[in-house]
């Protein structure tokens, strides 16, 4: 049996039918839900991952590409963002895996799937590849597509005192202006991350700034109080 296959009969033992429609009604997704919550599915996807094993990175790619693209429910795309994080294949995040997560990004295009892909496997490589991904994560905050512009905004979200402030700024940039409130909310939540290793810094790029209220009010959460700026006027 494929994995693919092996994964989706999983995860319907696992469902628990009557919790589909509150889970999929929470996440606003088009596509349906079995009813496999976060912990249950986790605790399954373990088990068979371990059990089916991948030899190379193509086949690893290909696996979770068609597991994502074949997905009849939610929890089959949930699957495939683990398969491509999964331990065993760590030795297979290189720079051929980019074309994989871009598709992803763009075609998840909502939050429960793009942050993922955004903060762990985009920043990693990021962080693995800085001269090739630097200028590819700058061009994607440029970029029409909003999940692309908000992987670029997110990715260094782990990286703490390696933050390249220019690289965030830079990434943020192109955003400011955007109404959408998932790009706003990037733009705080990477601020506000920055926050915790630099609050000073933080402040002072959002009194030099015109930031929305939302971006702001994120940026600053984790600001101690002394420090903070006052809101602005009105």
């Amino acid at each position: 049996m494929s994995l693919g296959k092996a994964v989706r009969l999983a995860l319907q033992e696992a469902a628990e039918p009557d919790k589909a429609e509150t889970m999929r009604a929470y996440m606003k997704s088009p596509m349906p839900f079995l009813g496999v919550q976060a912990v249950p599915r986790r605790a399954t996807l373990r088990r068979v991952f371990a059990e089916h094993r991948i030899d190379s990175a193509p086949e690893w790619r290909r696996t979770v590409l068609t597991l994502w693209r074949e997905a009849e429910y939610r929890e089959e795309r949930y699957a495939a963002v683990d398969l491509s994080g999964h331990h065993y294949y760590r030795r297979f995040q290189t720079l051929y895996t980019v074309p994989m997560y871009e598709e992803m990004i763009v075609t998840g295009a909502w939050w429960d799937l793009v942050d993922e892909l955004a903060t762990h496997r985009v920043g990693a490589l990021l962080a693995a590849y800085p001269d090739s991904m630097r200028p590819l994560m700058l061009e994607w905050a440029h970029d029409a597509d909003l999940w692309k512009r908000r992987t670029a905004i997110l990715c260094q979200n782990r990286f703490k005192s390696r933050t390249d402030t220019a690289l965030l700024y830079a990434c943020i940039e192109p955003s400011l202006s955007d109404n959408d409130f998932f790009a706003r909310k990037a733009i705080g939540w990477a601020l506000r991350e920055y926050a915790k290793t630099n609050p000073a810094e933080v402040v002072r790029y959002v009194r030099a700034k015109g930031l929305s209220g939302l971006s702001r009010r994120e940026a600053l959460k984790n600001v101690p109080d002394g420090l903070a700026p006052p809101p602005p006027r009105p």
